[in-house]
This record gives structure tokens, C-alpha cells and sequence, in this order.
């Protein structure tokens, strides 16, 4: 059974950073591409970045790209993504999730993604 374990928010000041963690199991993820979306107070959930695993390829959001940085370690077993995000913003404030799907083509709709993890709060005070 495939688990996504989410941590690393928290609150944080404009202008700082957060490295959000994703701790992957039950299966290999080769193949797979990994993906953050995040979802604010009465919005709907939204694509973050993703990153295919095999070739490392990654997409972000306009609203985050040179800010975010997606990545994936896949060490001694253990499978983690990460989300590195720097110059945060107070509308970055949301519910940050880990998700994944089987497949490589670019997804950036939550629908095409089969697994997900419970979230981690990421507020950002102005």
C-alpha cells in the first residue's frame, strides 16, 4: 500500500524559506511522476510542481517557478521528495500536499493523480 507522508511546514515570515518533505512507500516509483499541490482556506486544491521520477524532469506553476525548486532523493531505500521554497509569499499560505501517479506525461491536474498524503500547513505572515 502506497503511503505519502508530508512534513516540514509551518510558519514562516515573507521573504523566507521552507524545504517541505514527502516520505514515499510501498512501492518502487520508478516510472512515476511526484507531485506537490497545495490548497488554501476556500480555494481549490492546486498544482504545485512535479518531477518525473526516472529522468528528474520538472514543471512548476507560474505562480512559483524561481521561487520552488522540486526534487527527489532516493537513498539506502528510502524514497523522499522535496519541495524547496524560497521568497515566500503571504498568498503561498495553504495546505501543501504530496501526491503521485503512475505514468510520465505532464499532469498537473489533482484528478490525474491516484495517490496523495495528509498535508502539511505552510502560513506565511506578512
Amino acid at each position: 500500500q502506497v503511503q505519502l507522508v508530508e512534513s516540514g511546514g509551518g510558519l514562516v515570515q515573507a521573504g523566507g524559506s521552507l524545504r517541505l518533505s514527502c516520505a514515499a512507500s510501498g512501492r518502487t516509483f520508478s516510472g512515476h511522476t511526484m507531485a506537490w499541490f497545495r490548497q488554501a482556506p476556500g480555494k481549490e486544491r492546486e498544482f504545485v510542481a512535479a518531477i518525473r521520477w526516472s529522468s528528474a524532469y520538472t514543471y512548476y506553476a507560474d505562480s512559483v517557478k524561481g521561487r520552488f525548486t522540486i526534487s527527489t532523493d532516493n537513498a539506502k531505500n528510502t524514497v523522499t521528495v522535496y519541495l524547496q521554497m524560497n521568497g515566500l509569499k503571504s498568498e503561498d499560505t495553504a495546505v501543501y500536499y504530496c501526491a503521485a501517479r503512475a505514468g510520465t506525461g505532464v499532469a498537473r491536474n489533482r484528478f490525474d493523480y491516484t495517490y496523495w498524503g495528509q498535508g502539511t500547513q505552510v502560513t506565511v505572515s506578512s
